[in-house]
């Protein structure tokens, strides 16, 4: 990952934290993504049963709970990308560029249609 300073040295930081508490061992890609799904679902349980503008207006403990979780999931995902050599700034360029032939702004301004239903 040598796109973007921080992430790189984010990535390092995370990578010599595992090391040195001997998880290496457990880092493989499954169960980094299977940490991933899990502490997304944790930002998740935040959200269930909320309605919208209880949502947009969180209270300052329940927001620095959702901060956290949010950055439990970057930093499994940076794992995961580190395990598996994955640039993720040049990855996510990608995805844009292939998102912006897929959801042209005259066919989908306004609306939260799949590309392959427009």
């Amino acid at each position: 990952m040598d796109n973007d300073d921080g992430l790189s040295k984010l990535s390092a930081a995370i990578a010599e934290f595992a090391e040195q508490r001997d998880w290496d061992q457990f880092h493989n890609p499954k169960n980094l993504a299977m940490a991933l799904a899990a502490e997304a679902g944790e930002i998740l349980d935040h959200f269930q049963w909320l309605s919208q503008s209880e949502a947009d207006s969180l209270g300052a403990t329940q927001r620095h709970e959702v901060v956290m979780e949010m950055a439990d999931v970057l930093m499994f995902l940076l794992r995961l990308a580190d395990k598996l050599q994955v640039d993720l700034l040049k990855a996510a360029e990608e995805k844009l560029e292939l998102n912006r032939h897929r959801y042209p702004v005259e066919k989908v301004r306004g609306r939260a249609t799949k590309y392959d239903k427009l």
